[in-house]
């Protein structure tokens, strides 16, 4: 996680449903933005009307009308009064420390893993017991570890989450004749056959930094294992080592098949790229279908796993949870508590669902007839998934995700080198400092 060091800032808000908060930093950087949140307060009546305010990364078109949806629905259910306060997703992650240890919403968008138990473990979340007491019934064994911080209370409540694996036009590889790599020397075969036809192989775009874990995880878990992913992850096993350099020099030979201007395309662009064929497939989440508006595009969409390298096959699988979580102050804020708990029923999951379809809800007893058949093949590969991993910037230390490796991939991703003595160097320094 970026250190932000503020000397200024300004609000700009929005009364209604988004707010902006520009930070200027103190060595004269130009403004960004920051998160905010505005005060709460209470009702009066018979039944009390909670007051809160939610915060939410959700900034992109279909995910923010989606929240806005179950967020409506629990208003009309509970009567609350919520403001939401909507930020650019990559401003929200990278200030979310500036932000919860300043004046944040009462509850908010974030993820599952090490990052969530990174904040409840500095005392920045809420836990949520009480909560999981009434939706623990809806959730597996696993999605409920998921939730649960070091100390064991619960501090998350899943929304839903999505696969990642290369996606692509059903329409182009019949065209072209192209079949499905299962192994990473038919990938790479593929991409060679592609590019001989004209279009770029594989669609990749790393302007905000961090789509590349994807593929550096995937990597790592087809060469190494996902055990060895986790271990990494915690610094439980060292950067310095021939492991960590084979997933370098494996990826390498990916280079020249990856789009050229990845480094300044965000993973919108990488996508309208995909829907216009000039791409022949691009590994992201199952997110990436928000952006095909077309109907007929989106349903010349298909998908398949990374390829077969080295040890577990194909059993392991990027399946990040996003969901909500309470700030300290939210705790003390029943509609707060409230909202989180809709989240985690059936009606709450399907008033998101019914917006946003390209990802998959995680709670039992939610109406899943209205899945695609396409959303049926991406439920399954979670399903048979032996091992789910949260992708790195969520399973690692966040100042090792965006301080140290993400930079080392955007450099890697322009010359092909990479420094795993520097890496190692600098995970010993964050670790030790925790």
């Amino acid at each position: 996680m970026p250190t932000e060091t503020v000397s200024a800032f300004r609000k700009i808000a929005n009364t209604t449903v988004d707010r902006r908060v520009l930070l200027a930093g103190a060595m004269g950087a130009a403004t960004i933005p920051l998160l905010a949140a505005c005060s709460t307060g209470g009702g009066s009546g018979t039944k009390k009307t909670e007051t809160f305010t939610f915060g939410s990364n959700a900034s992109d078109p279909v995910p923010k009308k989606a929240y806005a949806n179950m967020v409506s629905k629990f208003i009309t259910k509970t009567k609350d009064k919520v403001t939401t306060n909507t930020v650019d997703h990559n401003s929200f992650q990278n200030n979310i420390n500036t932000y919860l240890q300043g004046s944040p919403d009462d509850a908010f968008t974030w993820f599952s893993g090490y990052r969530m138990r990174y904040y409840a473990a500095k005392g920045l979340a809420a836990p949520i017991d009480d909560v999981w007491d009434k939706i623990g019934g809806s959730f597996s064994a696993g999605l409920k570890a998921a939730s649960t911080g070091d100390d064991g209370h619960q501090y998350f409540v899943p929304n839903y989450n999505y696969p990642w694996g290369f996606f692509y036009r059903k329409s182009l590889w019949a065209d072209k004749g192209y079949e499905i790599p299962t192994k990473f020397d038919d990938l790479v075969t593929l991409a060679k056959k592609m590019q001989a036809d004209g279009i770029i192989p594989i669609g990749f775009a790393d302007k905000d930094a961090w789509p590349a874990c994807g593929t550096f995880d995937y990597i790592n878990m087809r060469l190494n294992g996902y055990k060895f992913h986790l271990d990494l992850c915690a610094h439980k096993e060292s950067w310095d080592q021939p492991k960590v350099q084979k997933i370098f020099d494996t990826w390498k030979e990916l280079l020249p098949y990856q789009d050229p201007s990845a480094l300044g395309a965000t993973w919108q662009d990488a996508a309208t790229a995909l829907a216009a064929k000039k791409t022949g497939m691009y590994l992201l989440g199952s997110f990436v279908t928000q952006q095909f508006t077309d109907p007929a595009v989106l349903a010349d969409i298909d998908f398949f796993a990374f390829p077969e390298i080295a040890v577990e096959g194909q059993d392991a699988v990027e399946a990040p949870i996003d969901g909500l979580m309470l700030s300290k102050r939210g705790g003390q804020n029943q509609g707060a508590k409230d909202l989180l708990a809709f989240l985690g029923s059936p009606a709450g999951q399907e008033a998101y669902y019914a917006i946003d379809k390209s990802n998959l809800m995680t709670v039992k007893g939610a109406d899943t007839s209205g899945y695609s058949a396409f959303s049926k093949k991406l439920a399954g590969v979670i399903a048979d998934a032996k091992n789910i991993s949260q992708f790195f910037d969520r399973d690692a230390l966040p100042a090792m995700a965006s301080n140290v490796l993400e930079p080392a991939m955007q450099a890697f991703i322009k010359d092909g080198t990479v420094d795993i003595k520097n890496l190692e160097s600098q995970a010993k320094t964050l670790y030790a400092a925790q």
